[in-house]
């Protein structure tokens, strides 16, 4: 996909800077855990009405995530753990965000439906990440479909920064469950070939 490949020529690019922070003195799974609690301030902005500057910092938290993976290149301290935990918190930096935006809708009586599009999209996004998990747990490609990481950040920090975050949960509703479904189609068709007899 466009973020997958993106994705992979910004960490080609971002070895400097991961030297110059590793100079701080900064570990991979410091910077991942401040990365978390960089996105708990996001939700706390998100949460009290300031949407636009939600937006902003939804941008801004979606790029420091690339930074542990930086450094951890950088000191040559890449391990299994580190990869564990900045998947795991990214789950938990995600579901924050995203609760809230669902404390800013309830205090603005918006109704069920965007709070039912909230909680479709936060079930959604972990879909993906547990489909991809899955797939490539039995050596199967786990990265297809749409609505990766990199699109659902932009995606809602475009809807904050119009001040329109329903239409963003419309739209993340949707394609995350469709990413979802993408991904258990090309896991059983993948198998199928693999096993045609089964």
């Amino acid at each position: 996909m466009v973020s997958t490949r993106f994705a992979n020529r910004v960490r080609s690019r971002l070895g400097p800077l991961g030297r110059f922070v590793a100079r701080s003195g900064l570990t991979p799974n410091s910077i991942t855990i401040v990365g978390l609690l960089l996105n708990v301030g996001v939700a706390a902005v998100i949460a009290s009405g300031n949407l636009v500057l939600g937006g902003v910092f939804v941008l801004l938290a979606g790029a420091f995530d690339a930074l542990d993976g930086a450094v951890a290149r950088a000191t040559g301290k890449t391990s299994q753990f580190g990869s564990f935990l900045d998947s795991t918190l990214d789950r938990y930096s995600e579901a924050v965000v995203f609760a809230g935006v669902l404390i800013y809708l309830t205090r603005t009586d918006a109704g069920t439906v965007p709070v039912l599009l909230t909680y479709a999209t936060i079930v959604g996004s972990l879909m993906i990440s547990y489909t991809r998990s899955k797939a490539e747990a039995i050596g199967i490609r786990g990265d297809v479909g749409f609505a990766q990481r990199l699109e659902r950040v932009v995606i809602l920090a475009l809807a904050l920064l119009i001040s329109e975050p329903v239409w963003g949960l419309w739209a993340l509703a949707i394609l995350t469950q469709v990413t979802a479904l993408h991904r258990i189609l090309h896991v059983w068709w993948t198998t199928r070939r693999a096993e045609p007899d089964r």
